[in-house]
Formats: structure tokens, sequence, C-alpha cells
């Protein structure tokens, strides 16, 4: 899966959810995610919190497979700036 795949599976969970703050997915040489509020784009951006894993670990996260707190304890996901924000976001995905 492309992270333009990504963006496309969770653009209408992006655009429902009411979610006020910006945080950017950084998978690095696989490209970002910023969702920024209700919108949502692969364009890199500043953000008030960024996650840095893996494109396949972002990939089963959102498919239920991976437990966010599992892959921030395992060291897979690293958070920089604001956690709660991270973890707000997990309610909107």
């Amino acid at each position: 899966m492309s992270i333009q795949d990504i963006v496309e599976k969770i653009r209408g969970r992006v655009e429902s959810s009411g979610f006020d703050r910006s945080v950017k997915f950084d998978t690095g040489a696989d490209g970002v995610i910023v969702i920024d509020g209700t919108t949502i784009s692969t364009t890199d951006a500043p953000a008030d919190c960024t996650i840095t894993l893996s494109l396949d670990d972002l990939e089963s996260m959102l498919a239920g497979e991976l437990s966010p707190t599992a892959a921030f304890m395992q060291g897979k996901l690293k958070v920089e700036g604001d956690m709660s924000i991270a973890m707000a976001l997990s309610q909107v995905i």
C-alpha cells in the first residue's frame, strides 16, 4: 500500500472527525501524511506533533493489527511534540 492509498483510506474519517490540531506521519523515504484539522495531505508541512514510523507499521496500525501503544513501547513509533495530540488522533483513525 502506498502513502496515497493510506490517505484515501482514512480521508473520510479525518474529514468528518472535528479534529482541530495538526499531526504529521513521517514514514521516511516513503513520504509523509499531514493531517491539519479535517484536511489531509501528502505535502510536508510543520505540525503540532510528528509521528515517525515505517509505512508497514502504519499500515498495520490502521488495519488494527498493531496497537499504537505497543508500537511506541517497542520503539517502532516515535512521537515528537505534543503527545496528547497523538493520543487524540487515535480516536479519529
